[in-house]
């Protein structure tokens, strides 16, 4: 039988401490960059900020594209896996406010279409629930549900805190149902 080197510790020919490269785009060692969904944009960092490094990850990517390219595999469990590049609307730029019912007397202010404007809907949640001392949530894509009824004041306050949000842009829709 052979015998097998399981020393600790370590290793010759390693010139420790080690210093890993990171990546400005996605923050991540520029070794997994090729895993993030914009590649390309890592890669357009890597030749303006480290030109070696690019010219290894060019030469790799070279001679990946001459042999059988290999298909990657989805991750089928656990972790995040590859994260989804978030699809920009080019539709309309309007911010929609209703009010749905909520038991018997209690309502609801459903708020979308902020994100249309490039605002961040968990910061924007956030602002909300602080300016009305109440529960506010993010819901779907691009919904925020604000418990209460505060949706004379949203009209006032919207054009405020967010200024390229004009109070023409911002519509009433009235009681709906969720």
């Amino acid at each position: 039988m052979s015998e097998i080197n399981y020393s600790l510790g370590p290793r010759e020919n390693v010139v420790y401490p080690t210093k890993v490269l990171y990546c400005g785009n996605c923050t991540m060692p520029i070794e997994y960059c090729e895993y993030y969904p914009e590649y390309e944009k890592c890669k357009q960092w890597l030749e303006r900020n480290l030109p070696t490094e690019f010219e290894k990850v060019r030469v790799e990517d070279e001679g990946n594209e001459g042999g059988a390219e290999e298909e990657k595999k989805r991750q089928k469990r656990g972790g995040k896996g590859m994260m989804k590049v978030k699809k920009k609307e080019d539709g309309p730029k309007q911010v929609c406010i209703s009010r749905a019912p909520r038991g018997k007397k209690k309502s609801v202010t459903v708020v979308t279409g902020l994100s249309t404007f490039d605002i961040d809907l968990k910061v924007a949640a956030k602002f909300f629930g602080t300016k009305f001392a109440c529960g506010s949530s993010v819901t779907g894509d691009d919904e925020i549900v604000i418990q209460g009824d505060v949706k004379d004041d949203l009209f006032d306050i919207i054009p405020e805190k967010w200024p390229d949000i004009d109070e023409d842009l911002i519509e009433d829709l009235g009681d709906q149902k969720r």
